[in-house]
């Protein structure tokens, strides 16, 4: 022991491998003083700490390897690293496994692992559950970034029926990417919605008129409107399958076969009314046709991809199935046991309408679900009873798994605008990078946070555990200041 009450860190001899394990090793990560001791580090010799304890016989060429700056009057080792990470490091030579302290960014905890070179299967299952979100989360940064960059960019070796062919796929499948584009998107929404329109006002007596044969049909106006829709929807479907970069994929695509399901009995109802007298007997085939015609209204639903809100309701129920499988459980219990005692109760009246437990059924369903039509209702003191039983054990079953539905929505929602938000901040920032002209001088490069001035004074650092007994540690000068006391954008996670 000095003077200060530490023990120095011994010259390495002949015994090294036997001295390894009483010696002190003193680190400063961050600007906060930590002393372990080597027969704890040899416990994982792979480690970076457990080669500090052997470094000093290879000289500084070694010690400067392992560590950033090294003090030989206090035998110090200077880490510039996250201390609030490396105390959750230094968990698995006490443990023997690794737990991630609440609000550290998994991305940056697990570079920090690698740098202290302890390995991801000492990872708690827990955290490892956080890391792999986190990076689904980059991947889909990364995914968004690729195609704004691969829309933004241009390739000078491709031909001109290729360039032209990739503007027309962005023209229509990318409305944001123009103002024309949007332009073109919002009118075939309105198309969309002026066929859907025309098609049930078709249905109206008052609007139909009477053929040669006395037969009620379409006003020709409205088959005029109803023609020039679907000639839209069959160039723009064209030109979109002509421009895709993989045709299989968009013909197989499943909204591509609805726009194909809507266009199609047009084609095929025309081709029936103009083959002659003989295949006029086809009436039914013609009705059935027209009825295929309510497919066109499927089409809504490719507004989805350029819908958030669509797009997140669809991922909610998605993630909800066992959500919705409790739902549907909990009613089909409910349905058969108050239908058998509906029917049972409402025997001993003359005039019941629960004729079987089969038609009760329907009675049920609509009590439960608080619709309530009225059709078939109870008639007796039992029967009432019963059905009121039936309305509130309906209410709870419904609103028990709404609860996790709606989380899973708003999760969603707002996972979908960070990543948003995150791949905008991330473009920005290679434009800022790339009008930098590479000089490094971008806000958020190591270099500038190496030479930032020490802070006066800094605040208690927490400790380890009382109870890990072969180590203290105190605080020491934080490296950074106190106006630029946090990480930056590019040492951060997205």
């Amino acid at each position: 022991m000095d003077g200060s009450g530490e023990r120095s860190l011994p010259e390495p001899d002949s015994q090294g491998s036997a001295a390894g394990d009483d010696i002190e090793i003193v680190v400063n990560v961050g600007g906060v003083r930590q002393v372990l001791y080597g027969d704890l580090l040899s416990q994982y010799p792979e480690t970076r700490l457990a080669e500090l304890i052997n470094c000093l016989a290879g000289g500084y060429d070694t010690i400067f390897s392992l560590c950033d700056d090294y003090d030989p009057g206090k035998r110090e080792f200077y880490f510039d690293r996250d201390p609030d990470a490396f105390k959750c490091v230094i968990e698995v030579y006490y443990f023997g496994e690794v737990h991630m302290k609440k609000g550290i960014c998994p991305i940056c905890f697990k570079n920090e692992m690698d740098f202290w070179k302890v390995d991801l299967k000492f990872l708690d299952d827990c955290c490892k559950s956080h890391l792999s979100e986190k990076r689904e989360e980059l991947e889909e940064i990364a995914r968004r970034v690729q195609l704004i960059l691969d829309d933004l960019g241009v390739d000078a070796a491709e031909g001109r029926w290729r360039r032209c062919q990739k503007c027309v796929w962005k023209f229509l499948e990318k409305p944001e990417s123009s103002c024309p584009a949007r332009v073109v998107a919002v009118l075939s929404f309105l198309l969309i919605l002026v066929s859907s329109v025309v098609m049930c006002m078709g249905t109206i007596p008052e609007l139909q008129v009477l053929d040669a044969e006395g037969n009620r049909v379409e006003h020709p106006t409205l088959e005029n409107v109803e023609t020039a829709c679907i000639g839209w929807f069959t160039l723009e479907y064209l030109l979109r399958l002509f421009s895709s970069p993989n045709k299989l994929h968009f013909a197989l695509s499943f909204m591509n076969i609805v726009d194909v399901l809507a266009i199609l009995p047009f084609y095929v109802s025309l081709t029936l009314t103009h083959l002659g007298a003989r295949m006029m007997e086809l009436t039914n085939v013609q009705q059935a046709v027209q009825a295929l015609r309510i497919m066109r209204i499927a089409r809504i639903f490719k507004r989805a991809r350029h819908s958030s809100g669509l797009q997140t309701l669809t991922y909610a129920l998605k993630r909800s199935f066992k959500e919705l499988g409790l739902l549907l459980m909990y009613l089909a219990v409910g349905i058969f046991v108050f239908s058998a005692l509906g029917y049972t109760m409402e025997q001993s009246h003359p005039e019941t309408l629960f004729k079987s437990i089969p038609q009760s059924f329907w009675w049920a369903i609509i009590t439960m679900t608080t619709v309530g039509y009225g059709d078939i209702y109870p008639k007796t003191t039992l029967g009432k009873l019963n059905a009121a039983i039936s309305f509130l054990c309906g209410v709870i079953a419904i609103a028990l798994p709404i609860h996790p539905i709606i989380n899973n929505f708003v999760r969603y929602y707002n996972k979908q605008r960070v990543l948003e938000t995150a791949a905008k901040h991330e473009l920005e920032l290679m434009e800022l990078n790339s009008s930098s002209g590479g000089e490094g001088k971008t806000g958020g490069s190591r270099s500038d946070l190496d030479n930032l001035p020490p802070e006066p004074a800094g605040k208690e650092a927490p400790s380890c555990s009382s109870r890990l007994k072969l180590s203290h540690s105190d605080t020491f000068i934080p490296l950074l200041t106190e106006e630029k006391h946090h990480r930056t954008r590019l040492q951060s996670c997205k």
